[in-house]
Parts: C-alpha cells; sequence; structure tokens
C-alpha cells in the first residue's frame, strides 16, 4: 500500500492491530485484547513450480474473539468471500511473493506480504461490516462531524488541542468486535448509537471511528492514525477552510493514497462560516488541489472520490453525507475495493522489480554465437583442418611413387634441422583457451540479461557464471575424451587397388631397367625400344597414379575434416548448453513465470459502482457542481 508511516505505527497502541507482513511476506500474530491472533508464512515451494492445494483454515473461536494460531506452513484461503477478479489477483500476488523470494530483496517485498497478510485477516473477519473512520486536522471538526452522523454526542469536543487522544468506535450493528480488536479499539470507547429510526436502519453494518488529529503535536497520536489508516476499509477525511490546503495533508496523505480515491470521502467542513460564493470558490479549490495530487473525483459518473461541503455545527449538507455512507455501506464492497487499491499500489511499487525494458532473453543468434566461441575455443575448426591435412598427407603418402616419397621425406629432415628462423614455428599471440570461454561466458549473461530488472539480471549473471566455473576443464577433458581425430585417419577402399597400381608402375620401371642392363652386359638379347617404353611407361604412371589420388582425396578429406570439426562443436555446445545456457534459460523461464503473475496482479480492474452518482443536494453542498478537473485522472 502507497500510504506513508503506516508500517511505522504497526506496532502501537499496547502492540494490537493486525500483523505486519515480513519482507518474505510472513504474517506477524496479531494481537490485543480478546482479538485474534493468526499466523501466516508463505510457502516456499512455490520457487520451482506452484505449491498443492492450500489447507483450510479452522473456525475461528467462539467469544472474545480469541481465535487459534494456524500453523506456520499453511495459508488461509484468500478468495472465500472476495470476487473472483480480486481473488485471482490475490493468488497471484501470493505465488508472486514465493516465486520472487531468493530473487529479490526483502524489502521490495514486504508490502505485498503485507498486503497479503491483511487480506487474509480481513476475510477472517466480518463482511456484513464496512469500517469507516474520520480523519481530520487539529480544529477541522472531525468530531463534531462523527456526533452529528451518530446523531448524539459521542466524541468529546472543546477547543483544547488535542481533543481526541485515542480512536473512538462508533458500531450501528453487532458483530464488528473483531474488527474493533484488529483496530485495537479499547473496549471503553466502543459505543453504540440511540436508535434513530429508518436512518439508522439505513446504516447497519457501518462502524465509524474517530481518529485523534494527524498533525497532533503528539507522536503517539499520529502514530494510531497511521497505523488504523492502514486498516480500515474507507475513510472520511474533514478539512476546514483555514487549513484544506496544508501541505501535510496533501503530501502525506492524500497524494500516497491517491489510489484509493474510490474509497475516500473529502469533506470540506464549517462552510457556515463562509457565504454561499465563498464555500463554492474554496470547494473548487479543493477539488483543484486533489486533481493535482491524483485523486480522481467521483464526477459524471465516473468512479472516484466523494467531495462534498458540510457544516456539522448546523448540521447543513450532513443529512446527504448521512445518505452517501449509507449507500456506500449498503453496497458492502468497500473492503474489496481498498484490498483492490492495496494490491494496486503493491504492484506499482513491484514494477521495476518485475518489468523489462523492452524484449529479453537469448535468441537462436546469441545461442549460436556462444557456440561459435566455445567452438573457436576449443579449437574445433583447427582440429578439423588439421584432419583433413593428415587423411590427405597420408593418401598421397601410401600412393606416392617411392621416389617422390624419399625426396619428400629428405625435404621435411632438412626443414626441420635447419635454425633459419624464417622455417620456426610462428608464436601464438591470441587468446589462450580459459580466456575466450571467460569471454564467451560473459557475453551471453551481458546478451541474456540486457532489459531485465536488476534482480533478474543479477541472478542470470550469476548462473551463467557459476557455470563457467568449471567449462574451460570439462571442455579440455572433453577434447582427450574424443582422442585427436588426425591421429587414425581412415582408410578407403580404393586405396589398396591404387597401391597396387603403384607398385606395378614401379615394377615397370624396374624392369626395364633390368632389361637394359641385361643388354649391356648381352645376357639378353640386344633391341633398346621395348626395354625404354616399359621403363619409360612406369616412370610417367607412376606421377599419373598419384595426381589422380591426390585428385580423388580432397572430397572424402575435406568431409572427413568437416565431420571431426561438427563432432567437437556440438560436444563443446552441448557441455556449454549444459553448464551455462540451461541455467540461464532456467532463471529467463522464472522470470517470465514471475512476470505472468504479476501481469495477473496487475489485471484491469473492474469498474466500480459510483456511491455518488447522482446524488441529490444543493449546490452549495457540493452535491450537483463540481469543480475543474482533468479528464482521465485515476492516480491507480
Amino acid at each position: 500500500m502507497v500510504d506513508v508511516d503506516v508500517a511505522g505505527g504497526a506496532d502501537g497502541a499496547d502492540g494490537k492491530g493486525a500483523g505486519r507482513g515480513s519482507g518474505a511476506g510472513r504474517a506477524g500474530k496479531e494481537g490485543g485484547a480478546g482479538g485474534t491472533g493468526d499466523r501466516v508464512s508463505w510457502d516456499d515451494g512455490l520457487i520451482a513450480r506452484r505449491a498443492g492445494e492450500r489447507a483450510a483454515v479452522k473456525d475461528e473461536q467462539p467469544g472474545g474473539g480469541e481465535g487459534r494460531e494456524e500453523d506456520e506452513d499453511t495459508l488461509p484461503p484468500l478468495g472465500g468471500s472476495y470476487g473472483g477478479p480480486l481473488r485471482s489477483r490475490l493468488d497471484a500476488l501470493h505465488e508472486l511473493v514465493g516465486l520472487s523470494r531468493t530473487r529479490v530483496e526483502t524489502e521490495a517485498l514486504a508490502e505485498a506480504g503485507r498486503v497479503l497478510d491483511e487480506a487474509a485477516a480481513r476475510q477472517r473477519l466480518s463482511s456484513r461490516h464496512t469500517v469507516i473512520a474520520i480523519a481530520g486536522a487539529t480544529g477541522s471538526g472531525k468530531s463534531t462531524l462523527f456526533n452529528a452522523l451518530a446523531g448524539v454526542p459521542v466524541s468529546e469536543t472543546g477547543l483544547r488541542r488535542p481533543t481526541t487522544s485515542a480512536p473512538i468506535a462508533l458500531s450501528w450493528s453487532d458483530g464488528a468486535a473483531g474488527l474493533l480488536d484488529r483496530l485495537a479499539v479499547p473496549g471503553r470507547l466502543r459505543r453504540r448509537p440511540l436508535a434513530g429510526g429508518a436512518a439508522d436502519t439505513e446504516l447497519q453494518g457501518l462502524v465509524l471511528i474517530d481518529l485523534p488529529d494527524h498533525d497532533s503535536a503528539v507522536t503517539a497520536h499520529r502514530d494510531q492514525v497511521d497505523r488504523v489508516l492502514g486498516l480500515v476499509d474507507a475513510v472520511i477525511w474533514v478539512v476546514d477552510p483555514e487549513k484544506y490546503a496544508d501541505a501535510a495533508l496533501h503530501e502525506r496523505y492524500l497524494r500516497p493514497l491517491a489510489g484509493h480515491a474510490e474509497v475516500t470521502f473529502v469533506v470540506l467542513n464549517q462552510i457556515d462560516r463562509l457565504g454561499t460564493e465563498a464555500a463554492d470558490l474554496v470547494l473548487d479549490d479543493l477539488r483543484r488541489l486533489l486533481d493535482e495530487d491524483g485523486v480522481a473525483l467521483g464526477e459524471h459518473g465516473e468512479p472516484g472520490a466523494t467531495v462534498l461541503s458540510v457544516s456539522a455545527l448546523t448540521g447543513e449538507g450532513v443529512p446527504e453525507l448521512r445518505e452517501l455512507v449509507a449507500r456506500f455501506v449498503q453496497e458492502r464492497t468497500a473492503p474489496e475495493r481498498r484490498l483492490a487499491a492495496d494490491v494496486d499500489a503493491a504492484a506499482a511499487r513491484l514494477r521495476p522489480v518485475y518489468v523489462a525494458d523492452g524484449r529479453s532473453g537469448l535468441d537462436e543468434r546469441a545461442r549460436e554465437a556462444f557456440t561459435d566461441r566455445l567452438a573457436v575455443a576449443v579449437g574445433a575448426q583447427a582440429a578439423g583442418e588439421a584432419a583433413e591435412r593428415v587423411w590427405r598427407r597420408g593418401a598421397i603418402r601410401a600412393c606416392g611413387t617411392p621416389w617422390l616419397r624419399l625426396y619428400r621425406r629428405y625435404e621435411r629432415m632438412r626443414a626441420h634441422g635447419s635454425t633459419d628462423p624464417r622455417l620456426a614455428s610462428p608464436v601464438e599471440e591470441e587468446l589462450t583457451a580459459r580466456q575466450r570461454v571467460e569471454q564467451a561466458v560473459r557475453i551471453v549473461a551481458d546478451e541474456a540479461s540486457r532489459g531485465l530488472p536488476v534482480p533478474w539480471a543479477q541472478a542470470v549473471r550469476e548462473a551463467a557464471e557459476r557455470g563457467a566455473e568449471g567449462l574451460p576443464e570439462a571442455l579440455d577433458e572433453l577434447t582427450v575424451t574424443m582422442g585427436d581425430p588426425a591421429a587414425r585417419p581412415p582408410r578407403p577402399a580404393w586405396w589398396p587397388a591404387a597401391v597396387l597400381a603403384q607398385v606395378v608402375m614401379t615394377l615397370l620401371q624396374l624392369f626395364g631397367a633390368l632389361w637394359l642392363v641385361g643388354q649391356i652386359v648381352g645376357v639378353v638379347p640386344p633391341g633398346l625400344l621395348p626395354p625404354v617404353l616399359v621403363m619409360l611407361g612406369g616412370i610417367v604412371g607412376g606421377p599419373l597414379v598419384e595426381w589422380a589420388c591426390e585428385g580423388a582425396v580432397k572430397g572424402p578429406a575435406r568431409r572427413y575434416g568437416q565431420e571431426a570439426e561438427r563432432r567437437l562443436r556440438e560436444a563443446a555446445a552441448a557441455c556449454g548448453r549444459a553448464r551455462v545456457l540451461d541455467p540461464v534459460a532456467a532463471e529467463l523461464m522464472r522470470y517470465r513465470e514471475v512476470r505472468e503473475q504479476y501481469a495477473t496482479v496487475v489485471g484491469a480492474r473492474p469498474p466500480a459502482r459510483v456511491v455518488g452518482g447522482g446524488r441529490p443536494g444543493t449546490a452549495r453542498f457540493g452535491a450537483t457542481r463540481f469543480g475543474a478537473t482533468r479528464a482521465g485522472v485515476r492516480g491507480r
């Protein structure tokens, strides 16, 4: 709720009153003489998924309003007597608190927990009664108005300030003891009006509270006002022609409670001190100030605060106010409307925690970029190129001529034994694998948390950092487990045929050479052309076979290298997904869940019936004429 300093007065007045919710939404025990005491805790099992069915709350013990403590792990049903939309919003707020407890700071959830506590506490009490507080500044005549509405002098009036030092309750019907216990109104200050005929019949269910002055010099009085204003169903603010523009009233109460306009009455008292024209001008100026405060005014059939002028001393305008209050009480919607406004206020405070600035999460492009960076870190591309080179080298070595193989071996030995600096291996100047992995994790965490509210962005970064702690070691182990794809390249089926062809070419060369030697020695009949042709066929055929094999291995070698790169890349991607992307996705999913719950909490409020719509009266009492008001101001 947005009322200021209300939490500070939670424990005022003999430690009584409703229990305030802790940061996690744990309700305190409601105390007070003869009062009800209930303790509620919100189940943390909602962090994963929704908890099971909520346990039903046992009936209250009869007599004196005394109650039993509930089990700390049970939650009273929030929607038993509330309307459908409000029940859904309260359930969503309850789950929102549970889902967010480990991510959002305790202070941010404290107000939401307090609203849930108050909702549960108010539901357990009488739904046939409407509690309305009369509040005002010193000398505004609120006690006189209280007596005028009661028809008998109940609250003490006089020139001594402050006159009212403790809340005084006036109940028109039985069954309000629990409500008064919750407000910590002592039994000696509880009154019943005298029989007043049909007018009193219309006020059946009304519980009227006369509060101390909100600007009293006594701090305890102000604390009582703040405490009670956080618990009542509606409030009648009484102002006078001298203090209606008081900054303390507008800045401390009316402006923070602008969202509660539908359960607010603003009464300009003591108009008997003004002329008719002056009263109208002051009333118009009061409406202007309320409009600047963001308080929606119930004009032209729209929901909002009721503003009118009366004279409690002379009774002028009191019957109209009494009639409006009677209609307001008979509708019996004030508790729900007050609670709906409290939910609105709590949702407004939580908005920075749950509403992202834009589109959030990881798209496919970000995931692929993360996979590419991990692939570079483990050297997937380099491993594939090495596998391709080794495959081609092995094929050429197996299918090449012996003379070329001997020459290449000689060249390799000379190159390895040389001290020429130009032939030395280049120094690696790029980032190490660990640095590459850390950079990849940092980039994906920044992209995933971009636009998220601060708590959820921090949770996403922490999840990514936890996964990155052992990721480099896991990738190193992965590469060792998979082995070097270039260590044992496969041998295609056509290699033996190529090797056999190369052997034949070599044998032809040797046979031709031996044939020539035999002719020279005289062992073989002379004939130069046949051995030369045989030897030339072997000499030319060997390189041709090697070149043909070299052309034939390009495609398979490339595919082998690509397959080796793909396997290493997929293995690195699976490791990164399990350690980083999945935890980040879980946090993003959690945020989407709480975002959906928050959307339900904020859900559109159904238009409430206007209590003062078409109210009778004269312009002097503010019943039919209205001041200038900005269109559309609602203070929601």
